[in-house]
């Protein structure tokens, strides 16, 4: 939908007699503007940034191994407790308390 703006835009200011080299010239210097000034205000615009971007991918990396590891090891966990009472279920069903006694 932002393309289509910008399309309708550049057709409007091309009608009414501006350069279009000109005007794709200013877009582009606008975007790269805003995107540096952007960077700039999250931190990300010295030369550690990509080092840094890589550092965060691989702490989100290994944030969500642990997240599936412990989700994994909890299910597990839940499956064996229901197995267990499954089977402590049958011995009492089937009398096999009294050899305990």
């Amino acid at each position: 939908m932002n393309n289509d703006m910008l399309a309708g835009l550049l057709s409007q200011a091309r009608s009414e007699g501006v350069d279009l080299v000109t005007l794709r010239a200013i877009v582009e210097e606008a975007s790269e503007l805003g995107a540096q000034r952007t960077l700039a205000s999250i931190g990300l615009d010295d030369a550690r940034a990509s080092g840094d971007l890589s550092e965060l991918r691989e702490l989100l990396r290994a944030w969500r191994d642990a997240k599936a590891s412990a989700r994994n090891a909890a299910l597990a966990w839940i499956v064996r407790g229901f197995c267990a009472l499954v089977l402590l279920g049958l011995a009492v069903r089937l009398g096999a308390t009294e050899l305990l006694k």
